[in-house]
């Protein structure tokens, strides 16, 4: 092989294969400080904007956990207060039933019974979660509450947002506006000597032993009050599941997106660390190689000596 003093060949061969040893060495260097083998677009730009979509869903999926927590607890709380309605209208009705007994000082049962009365009341009006109240409610207003269940994107890329709907009519204790709507408010059948003009205000003080009939009328609206009562606790202890079904649902699905985005992206760091030394031993054997093509021009000078 000729040599030159102005073209030396198997330097630019050697410096060309030690560039682009050094090039994979930074990119090897990368993925392991970074611990990622798609970092950009301009290292794979098909898995980059991938795991960047499947990253923008999983925030808004963090989004929606955060939305069924808040509706989980404001579920609870009605439903809470629904269970403790329940207790209430029992001892309702069991002051009820004892009244029926002849002698009895009906105003005194009327005094502990307005107690309950007050308590069904307390009780509705306590129920308040992020200042919103679903047991004493204007149906007419607002009919349903809506609780962000789901987000999901089809194939065509268009983004969908699911709701678990609450209808208010079927869990209203109290109507807010005063219409009559709500359990509570329905208006009684009206027994012989019963005053009041519903649930929440009945009145049996005046009610005599030779007319019982005005009790069996009552005990009957509290049944059927109590039956509606069950229903809407059933309601929102169905809701309460679906609820925290979703939200187990959407942990599970965050973590497989998240682990779907790894499988893309992540670099896989034994790999990466067995290219890490053999890359270094090239670079190594590179500067080597250059240094001896290098050192081939420096022989020439020998001829002119």
């Amino acid at each position: 092989m000729s040599n030159s003093i102005l073209t030396n060949t198997s330097a630019m061969t050697a410096l060309q294969t030690l560039n682009a040893t050094n090039k994979n060495l930074d990119a090897t260097q990368q993925r392991i400080s970074t611990g990622m083998r798609v970092a950009g677009a301009e290292d794979n730009a098909a898995y980059w904007s991938i795991a960047t979509t499947m990253r923008s869903d999983n925030g808004a999926l963090s989004a929606v956990q955060d939305a069924l927590g808040l509706g989980a607890a404001t579920v609870d709380t009605m439903y809470t207060a629904m269970n403790s309605t329940v207790d209430v209208m029992k001892e309702i009705k069991n002051k009820l039933v004892a009244a029926k007994e002849p002698g009895l000082d009906r105003a005194k049962i009327q005094s502990d019974i307005s107690q309950l009365q007050n308590q069904l009341k307390s009780v509705a009006n306590s129920a308040v979660f992020n200042s919103e109240n679903w047991l004493v409610s204007d149906t007419g207003t607002t009919p349903t509450k809506s609780i962000v269940s789901s987000f999901s994107r089809d194939s065509s890329g268009a983004v969908q947002i699911e709701t678990i709907d609450v209808t208010l009519s079927d869990i209203q204790l109290f109507d807010s506006t005063g219409s009559g709507a709500g359990i509570f408010d329905t208006a009684l059948t009206m027994g012989t000597n019963v005053g009041g003009a519903d649930l929440s205000d009945f009145d049996i003080s005046a009610v005599a032993d030779d007319d019982l009939t005005g009790l069996d009328t009552l005990i009957d609206d509290v049944e059927t009050a109590m039956g509606k009562i069950t229903d809407a606790a059933t309601t929102l202890g169905s809701i309460k599941t679906r609820v925290d079904l979703q939200n187990d649902f959407i942990s599970a699905l965050t973590d497989a997106i998240d682990r779907g985005i790894g499988q893309l992206v992540d670099a896989d760091m034994n790999e990466e660390s067995t290219r890490l030394k053999a890359l270094q031993v090239q670079q190594q054997l590179g500067i080597q190689a250059l240094s001896i093509a290098n050192s081939g021009s420096q022989s020439i000078l020998s001829l002119f000596q």
